[in-house]
């Protein structure tokens, strides 16, 4: 059975009941991992499955796809992460105009109520859903007492006495201030992906670099000292640049990094590579000799920065995934399985 869904309609996935939680998910930073342990966890206590709803595109994207927001990660991460936290089952709902124009009423009783038996379910702080995000934990209790489920939200989170929010952690990321980003995100900014094929022109430059292709607004751009996970036993130091490629007239956003002294065939291969320090922002250049010489600076300052830091250790530093939540729950095989009050629910 697969553990991914992305329609709203279909015949009923757990009539024997689940506890869901909502949420963007965007970077899977702390508040996010909260709200998914505490219902992989209430998910346990009741003997039921643990499903996360998500979106894509997310919705601030659907809504403003002339100047989308920037993205922490693509799915294949957000996935993976989710499943990583003990998620039995993700809902990746395809966010269209259909879904965009369901009144929160309609999502509770087709989704929440219909496809999935929501026993509970679980947001995040001031979490809106449906059109015109007319739907909110009141909508979810009044609701929840005709339809069998309870609803509750989290608390906030707090790391140095401020709110964990995507938004603080994309505003960290554009300062460069990539320990803010791990104190709020709870591990390194890191971007994974599958290696494809480029220009090779940074072969020809005496820099081969691995490539991967972001297909979405990213949260950086600019050239930085990083990490490279997934390409050996250990990761590797290297310098990435992140961005267009304006010199040589790109378009696309593309993260390429450089591995020091590495050879080896790494298409195909995914990766994911962990931000340390932005050394600087991306720029064009008159030519590629100019372009040259400033990778040979970067790439110096680059070793300089990483021989000074102690290399992390072999993770997969964008899941953050838990081994003891990870286990999924076999479908439930019993009917006599209580719920607790809205009451209980906001404990």
């Amino acid at each position: 059975m697969s553990r991914l869904f992305r329609d709203v309609d279909g015949g009923s996935l757990y009539p024997r009941g689940s506890v869901v939680c909502i949420g963007a998910f965007d970077g899977l930073h702390l508040g996010h991992r909260a709200l998914v342990r505490h219902a992989v966890a209430r998910a346990r206590s009741l003997g039921l499955p643990a499903v996360a709803l998500s979106f894509e595109p997310l919705p601030r994207e659907f809504f403003a796809r002339d100047t989308p927001p920037p993205r922490l990660t693509l799915p294949r991460d957000r996935i993976q992460a989710l499943l990583g936290l003990g998620i039995d089952r993700l809902g990746l709902l395809r966010f269209n105009a259909a879904l965009a124009a369901m009144p929160a009423e309609a999502f509770v009783r087709r989704v929440l109520a219909g496809r999935l038996g929501a026993r509970e379910v679980w947001i995040g702080p001031e979490f809106r859903f449906g059109n015109r995000r007319g739907g909110d934990l009141a909508l979810l209790q009044d609701m929840g007492q005709a339809l069998g489920f309870a609803a509750g939200e989290i608390e906030p989170v707090h790391v140095h006495g401020e709110r964990v929010s995507s938004t603080r952690i994309r505003e960290a990321l554009r300062a460069g201030d990539f320990d803010k980003a791990a104190a709020l995100l709870g591990r390194p900014y890191a971007i994974g992906g599958r290696v494809v094929r480029g220009r090779q022109l940074g072969r020809t430059l005496g820099y081969p670099t691995a490539n991967l292709r972001f297909p979405k607004t990213p949260a950086l751009s600019g050239i930085y000292a990083t990490w490279v996970h997934g390409a050996g036993p250990r990761p590797l130091p290297s310098v990435s640049s992140f961005g267009t490629r304006p010199t040589v007239e790109g378009v696309e956003p593309l993260l390429e990094a450089h591995l020091f002294d590495f050879s080896g065939d790494l298409y195909g291969r995914h990766l994911q590579v962990e931000f340390v320090a932005k050394l600087r922002d991306e720029e064009k250049f008159a030519d590629l000799e100019s372009l040259t010489v400033q990778m040979h600076r970067d790439a110096a300052q680059a070793r300089s920065l990483l021989a000074g830091a102690a290399a992390p250790f072999p993770s997969d530093v964008q899941a953050g995934a838990d081994p003891e939540a990870a286990k999924p729950f076999p479908d439930a095989t019993h009917d006599d399985v209580a719920f607790p009050t809205n009451a209980a629910a906001r404990r």
